[in-house]
């Protein structure tokens, strides 16, 4: 029961643990030249650190079919075995892809086609208002700061999610899974 404890790094195993190789994080050059055409999706993580979330993130773009989570130059963020827990096999079918840093990883995705846009916890534009391009990423920002501001002024668009008020914003996982729902449903 130790060693099952130590090897999952967590005591919610019920008795099997599976050691499981990941499938390495893909350069963006790479993962861009294997795509192909038409609308894609995909998530640029700007400083989302917090496991579970991640794990939840990547649940959600698998379930909406997102191409890919996009990790910054300098991203620590791996697949840890509490965010693969949360993934509940989101991990298998959504690619992690290193990025260059930012002015080249922005080239390479707008030659590619890709609009960027930055997702703002206010101050943007209503995203269920906005129209979305067929290949798209969503830059998400860090859970407590939000964006980086220099990075979202570089982006094509820069939107939010309009709510009641009642609470100051949503959890980045949350709303991951509006915006993706979002783009989904603009190509109908």
């Amino acid at each position: 029961e130790g060693d099952l404890n130590k090897l999952a790094a967590t005591t919610h195993h019920e008795g099997l643990v599976a050691d499981v190789l990941r499938a390495p994080v893909l350069p963006l050059a790479q993962w861009l030249a294997e795509l192909g055409e038409g609308p894609a999706l995909a998530l640029w993580l700007d400083g989302v650190g917090n496991p579970h979330n991640f794990g939840a993130i990547l649940r959600s773009a698998a379930h909406f079919g997102a191409k890919a989570l996009l990790l910054p130059a300098r991203s620590t963020l791996a697949l840890s075995g509490a965010a693969a827990r949360v993934a509940e096999g989101g991990a298998e079918s959504v690619p992690l892809v290193q990025l260059p840093e930012d002015a080249e990883a922005m080239a390479q995705l707008r030659a590619a086609g890709f609009g960027l846009a930055a997702t703002l916890v206010e101050g943007g534009d209503d995203v269920f208002r906005a129209s979305l391009p067929a290949r798209l990423v969503y830059v998400m920002g860090a859970e407590s700061e939000g964006m980086d501001r220099g990075l979202a002024s570089q982006c094509d668009q820069q939107l939010s999610i309009p709510g009641s008020g009642a609470v100051e914003s949503l959890n980045v996982a949350s709303a991951t899974a509006v915006l993706l729902a979002q783009w989904v449903s603009q190509r109908g």
